[in-house]
């Protein structure tokens, strides 16, 4: 068996000691311990160790380890248990620790996934403009289950779904006001839909938010995409510039009749 022969305070963390030992050929440095491990094992000077206890320490101060790492992770916001164990993985700790690690924090109420998932609603709902179905993914990413998701979700009522998606819908009408009324509205579906926002939401918002363009309106923007599309097929004459310029205008979702009555105003200029 060895013997300890000296503890001292590490000098850059007082919370851990390094232990020397002497095997039977001098005083060497063998291991380091955390406080807690120190005092749970009674170590001092003069001690004998054999290995078994040797590597239930080993064991011990490993879990110690990993547990003030959690503990600073956890420090800076709430965590949902997943996101615990996704990061002490990355720090390649090993799997029977980490579970103990778990276990402690979940004992302690230092994570709780339920009032997580309550907490990470509220503040996606009340910091940005992502629709429900968007926070009920990043839930699903971060180990939540579903019946704490779908009780979370109950904090963001249909009511501020909607003023947050008529608020996304006006300020993306104005940026596209030199598009077509359709090209608008397909625009605004998608960013809607890419946030989160479920497809009765969307269709109620751009009921309240979308109000035809006047025609003088609608005129302005085929002129502005119109202009564009001449740059194209400025080179082709006749029937056929007429036609790519149609065309070229109708994917751009303008109607027909508008669309024949930009082209009657540029073949009279």
């Amino acid at each position: 068996m060895a013997v300890i022969t000296k503890i001292t305070t590490q000098q850059k963390n007082t919370d851990r000691f390094n232990i020397f030992m002497d095997y039977g050929k001098g005083e060497e440095y063998a291991f380091s311990v955390d406080s807690d491990v120190l005092i749970k094992f009674q170590l001092k000077k003069g001690m004998e160790l054999d290995d078994f206890s040797f590597l239930e320490m080993q064991y011990q101060d490993s879990i110690r380890k990993a547990y003030n790492m959690a503990i600073n992770y956890l420090a800076r916001r709430m965590r949902s248990e997943k996101e615990i164990k996704d990061y002490l993985t990355q720090k390649d700790i090993e799997e029977p620790v980490i579970n103990e690690v778990l276990h402690k924090l979940l004992a302690y109420k230092y994570i709780n996934d339920e009032e997580f998932a309550l907490s990470f609603v509220r503040t996606q709902m009340n910091t940005t403009d992502k629709g429900p179905d968007l926070v009920r993914t990043e839930l699903k990413e971060k180990g939540i289950i579903e019946g704490y998701i779908t009780l979370a979700l109950a904090e963001y009522p249909l009511e501020t779904q909607i003023e947050k998606a008529i608020k996304i819908s006006e300020k993306l009408y104005k940026k596209y006001l030199k598009d077509s009324q359709r090209i608008i509205k397909q625009k605004i579906e998608q960013l809607l839909l890419r946030k989160g926002y479920p497809f009765d939401v969307i269709q109620m918002a751009l009921s309240e938010a979308l109000t035809d363009k006047e025609p003088d309106e609608e005129m302005e923007a085929i002129k502005y995409q119109g202009e564009k599309a001449h740059r194209k097929y400025c080179k082709f004459n006749g029937f056929e510039y007429e036609q790519k310029m149609k065309q070229a205008l109708y994917r751009k979702g303008f109607s027909m009749d508008i669309i024949e009555k930009y082209i009657a105003e540029i073949e009279k200029s």
